[in-house]
């Protein structure tokens, strides 16, 4: 059987963290940033943790 192999889309968009979380940077911080608020850019700076619904969903993708 052949080995499985790493959704790299996938691994270049989400971190696993030391207790096995799984980390991403938020959308929105690309371009048109004159538009948006001080606050809201520094929102956008901050990682976030998947829930543990879309972790089920990802884990597998990053396993290889």
């Amino acid at each position: 059987m052949p080995k499985k192999k790493t959704n790299k889309a996938a691994a270049k968009r989400f971190k696993v963290t030391a207790k096995g979380k799984l980390k991403y940077s938020k959308a929105g911080s690309g371009h048109l940033l004159s538009g948006k608020t001080r606050k809201r850019k520094r929102a956008l700076r901050s990682r976030e943790t998947l829930s543990k619904t879309e972790q089920k969903r990802i884990i597998p993708m990053l396993s290889s």
